[in-house]
């Protein structure tokens, strides 16, 4: 065993822990730190008074409403049919399933802004779509959730479906064997085991939702008070100069961000220890 690490740290392809250890911390400070260090200090500038009538403001709440509720319904939504498009990506052979899987990629490939565009084009009230529709999707807050659902896809089925490939059919069998149905097979056998791996992918989603800007702008109509998102609102107080107040509101956006990442890699922990078990 310390052989085995010897010759490891000897032959490394990468420089010694303490120069990899340097670089790796000047690029997280330039990239990371130093940003997230001035929007602090802009909103710092603030009192407390002030920073608390800017980030309560009825608008900017309406856009808080707005934004996690639509982040979390679409997180949901793609959770449930993130699993579905998985599971028939992993266990089902078809025709073109290649490109269908290449298709899932596609919100990452894809500019925001052509995004947008294209599901404004589709859901507009005389678009392919939308004029089937008995209600309004585009410019309105339903067309904000569209648009999440949209580019959160992804996260979840390239969460899952690794796992599902790992997943060994012989427990199935043995429970098909045993007498279970497909629904307790399913309950209790496959689900226990793809759920640490469905919350990463729904917390990585609804993450993603939290902070779109490119393909929801063109969809939502952007009316104050209706279908505002908050990074559009954050835009909206830089265009006027409002730098503090910006970063105000941004400072609350980063609060949560955090936090929901503090979750995934708790659920990340979790999933690991269920695995060594």
């Amino acid at each position: 065993m310390i052989l085995s690490r010897t010759l490891l740290k000897r032959h490394s392809v990468l420089p010694g822990f303490d120069l990899a250890l340097g670089f790796a911390l000047t690029y997280l400070c330039l990239v990371v730190l130093l940003p997230l260090s001035a929007v602090f200090l802009k909103t710092f500038t603030l009192t407390w008074a002030a920073f608390w009538d800017t980030v309560t403001a009825p608008r900017v709440m309406a856009s808080y409403r707005l934004t996690f509720g639509a982040s979390f319904a679409a997180a949901l939504i793609n959770a449930v049919f993130g699993l579905l498009v998985a599971w028939v990506l992993v266990r089902y052979e078809f025709p073109f399933k290649r490109v269908v899987d290449a298709l899932v990629d596609l919100p990452f490939a894809l500019p925001t802004a052509v995004a947008g565009i294209a599901l404004t084009a589709l859901y507009a009230a005389n678009g392919w779509i939308g004029q089937w529709l008995p209600f309004k999707v585009a410019f309105t807050p339903v067309g904000v959730f569209v648009a999440l659902t949209f580019i959160g896809l992804p996260f979840v089925v390239r969460t899952v479906q690794p796992v599902l490939e790992d997943l060994q059919k012989e427990l199935e069998e043995a429970a098909a064997t045993l007498g279970a149905t497909r629904l307790q097979t399913f309950r209790l056998v496959i689900f226990p085991a793809l759920m640490p791996a469905l919350l990463t992918g729904f917390a990585l989603a609804f993450a993603r939702a939290l902070g779109e800007y490119g393909s929801v702008i063109f969809i939502a109509g952007n009316m104050p008070m209706v279908s505002e998102i908050t990074p559009l609102l954050i835009i909206t107080k830089l265009e006027q100069y409002d730098y503090a107040g910006a970063t105000a509101i941004a400072v609350v956006m980063l609060v949560i961000a955090f936090t929901l990442l503090l979750a995934i890699n708790l659920i990340q922990a979790w999933a690991r220890q269920r695995q060594g078990k």
